[in-house]
């Protein structure tokens, strides 16, 4: 069901009464019934019919030829292998890509519109030229969408920029919980070693002798 589908009124079926339902006078289902359902799909064909130029200024819900008016009006081209739907959504959100191109984070705004995601944009990196952009992309989504992410470069990406991919290969993984206990105790032992050093009085003996000699002599 498109966006104009879901805000316009609902038809709904009014209740026939019960002489005219077709079973409850009868054990089989007569006339009555069957003109209130046919006039009830009548209407619902009348209603698609009034919805039908309101669906129109939409591109995912458009006729194809007047997909391709909107496309050439918003500058949008459809590329080599392209899928209708994946054409459909460049050309519904032209206007707001084109709004949001020239910053990093209206960027990555685009990518995500057209659902591939980007893991980072870094840009002015050390040890790199100012002027390189560097676009993280998973595996997955430079490999599915190789051709879009180049086109989506192209149109939208500054003049004064290059940019570069950088290919990630994103690893889930998965870590159970649970309930565990733990004791611990802590022992502390210490040995101190004590050094005492006792000396015995002893008596102190000393004897001293003193030698004079004189030389005498007549000058």
């Amino acid at each position: 069901m498109s966006e104009v589908e879901q805000n316009a009124p609902q038809l709904t079926q009014t209740p026939t009464p019960w002489w005219q339902d077709g079973a409850t006078t009868s054990e089989v289902i007569k006339e009555p019934y069957y003109l209130s359902s046919g006039v009830f799909t009548f209407f619902k064909l009348v209603r698609s019919w009034l919805l039908f130029p309101l669906n129109q200024f939409n591109a995912l819900t458009c006729s194809e030829k007047l997909l391709r008016l909107m496309a050439w009006d918003r500058d949008i081209t459809q590329f080599d292998g392209e899928p209708l739907e994946l054409f459909r959504k460049r050309v519904k959100y032209a206007a707001i890509n084109a709004k949001d191109a020239g910053s990093v984070y209206g960027f990555k705004r685009i990518f995500q519109r057209l659902d591939i995601g980007i893991v980072a944009f870094k840009e002015r990196e050390s040890a790199i030229d100012w002027d390189v952009c560097t676009i993280e992309l998973s595996d997955s989504s430079i490999s599915q969408n190789s051709k879009l992410v180049q086109t989506l470069i192209e149109q939208y990406g500054r003049t004064c920029r290059r940019y570069r991919f950088q290919v990630t290969y994103p690893n889930e993984i998965h870590i159970n919980h649970g309930e565990f206990s733990h004791n611990f105790t802590m022992f502390n032992a210490e040995i101190k070693e004590g050094v005492s050093v006792e000396f015995t009085p002893q008596p102190i003996e000393h004897q001293q002798q003193l030698f004079i000699a004189t030389l005498g002599g007549n000058l």
